[in-house]
């Protein structure tokens, strides 16, 4: 995948700031899941069609200039598309009396183009229907509904789908008493490794923050976060975000001191019967879905003026005046023994307006174990930009076991991680 620095540090940026300031604390305890890269996109071809004031606050949030944006929007969306298990796709319906400007609609990268025939339950239905078609129904609707006044519908769909390079184990998973998830059994994903630096540790402004990277075999691996037991989610993952563009050093697992040096590690010297070290890790699987009301923090993303309808916002898309009435994003992540996938749909509305042996050898253990809430990012290996995002809160009974956060998709052989 190729993505510019200036892009990657942009959506990387919105994914940092979102996570900070965009969360609800209701969200982040039941556990949420999203995606800038979801959304950027949208922003920068609506930036590139509006005028100011919305044109200004969408070319802030974006951290780019309108015209610069789109382009970049438009590389970043093949780019994505590239990445072998992702796929990435733009939805434009209109009205038939909202003329779309052709050079607009030309710049939305192989766009489906459709057109909103006015019966609110068919347009859901075909917009419904687009929705789960892109994401391979991880998403199964649009998240906006169309009615009597809506104008135009902008919509993006993205998917993620990877294999671990080295599966987990299933396994019960028993938390610390000082856990919140204390007292209860559950399921649990275990492997262990000789690649130590596989995990790592950094001082961040939300404290010591403890860093696993579990890579895929499509260049897309899942970094696991967690951080002081007080640290707050948001900042969690923001700088889990910063320590991608190296605000923060993160000092690799060989390298850190014998003891307890990061949140959830214990490292010390223990006999074994073979030279290799041990990075041995537990945690915990997940599967989240969240919807997000974009125009709730619609600072955030430079779209307060654009709410306004008293006035159009959006003369470079259409002579008839258009303000943003919805803006939402429904996510899925999914994170079990053998992969990760996870989907986002982000659509605007617009109207007018391992015998027992004697050990021979000491060697280095690293005990890892995500037993309370963490986060996650998804990252590109080679462009470090964040695909998803999210916050597990909830962990999975041993009594929901046949749950449905298993996928049998994954069922062919792995590759060797060592």
């Amino acid at each position: 995948m190729r993505a510019t620095t200036a892009t990657v540090r942009a959506v990387n940026g919105m994914t940092a700031r979102w996570a900070a300031d965009g969360l609800s604390p209701d969200a982040l305890a039941r556990g949420t899941t999203f995606s800038a890269v979801g959304l950027w996109p949208l922003l920068a071809f609506l930036a590139d069609g509006a005028c100011d004031p919305a044109r200004g606050e969408l070319q802030d949030a974006l951290g780019m200039r309108a015209d610069e944006a789109a382009e970049a929007a438009r590389g970043l969306l093949g780019a994505l598309a590239r990445i072998r298990g992702s796929s990435a796709a733009i939805g434009l319906w209109a009205r038939p009396e909202v003329k779309v400007h052709g050079r607009w609609a030309a710049g939305l990268p192989d766009a489906t183009l459709g057109r909103l025939s006015g019966d609110d339950e068919a347009d859901k239905k075909a917009l419904d229907t687009w929705a789960a078609e892109r994401t391979g129904g991880l998403i199964p609707a649009m998240p906006l509904r169309p009615d009597r006044a809506t104008r135009l519908v902008l919509a993006n769909a993205q998917a993620v789908r990877t294999k671990w390079l080295r599966p987990f184990h299933e396994s019960w998973l028993t938390p610390t008493a000082e856990s919140p998830w204390a007292g209860r059994e559950l399921v649990g994903l275990s492997r262990r490794t000789s690649l130590l630096d596989r995990v790592g540790v950094a001082k961040t402004p939300a404290g010591r923050l403890t860093v696993l990277q579990v890579l895929g075999n499509t260049g897309v691996d899942v970094h696991l976060l967690l951080g002081e037991r007080d640290s707050a989610p948001g900042a969690v993952l923001a700088a889990g975000t910063d320590i991608l563009s190296g605000t923060h050093h993160v000092v690799p697992g060989s390298l850190l001191p014998l003891g307890e040096p990061g949140p959830g590690l214990d490292i010390r010297h223990v006999r074994a019967l073979d030279r290799d070290h041990v990075l041995s890790v537990t945690t915990s699987p997940f599967a989240l879905t969240a919807d997000h009301d974009l125009l709730a923090t619609a600072d955030l993303f430079g779209l307060k003026s654009a709410m306004d309808a008293d006035r159009g916002h959006f003369p470079g898309v259409s002579d008839t005046p258009l303000a943003v009435e919805q803006a939402n994003q429904s996510a899925a992540a999914h994170f079990t023994a053998k992969g990760f996938q996870s989907a986002t749909v982000t659509a605007f509305g617009a109207v007018a307006g391992c015998a027992a042996q004697t050990p021979r050898y000491v060697v280095r253990r690293i005990g890892l174990v995500l037993d309370r809430p963490f986060g996650f990012l998804t990252v590109h290996r080679t462009s470090r930009l964040v695909l998803s995002a999210g916050w597990v809160s909830e962990p999975i009974d041993r009594s929901a076991v046949e749950a449905d956060y298993e996928n049998d998709d994954y069922d062919d052989e792995y590759d060797d991680e060592d």
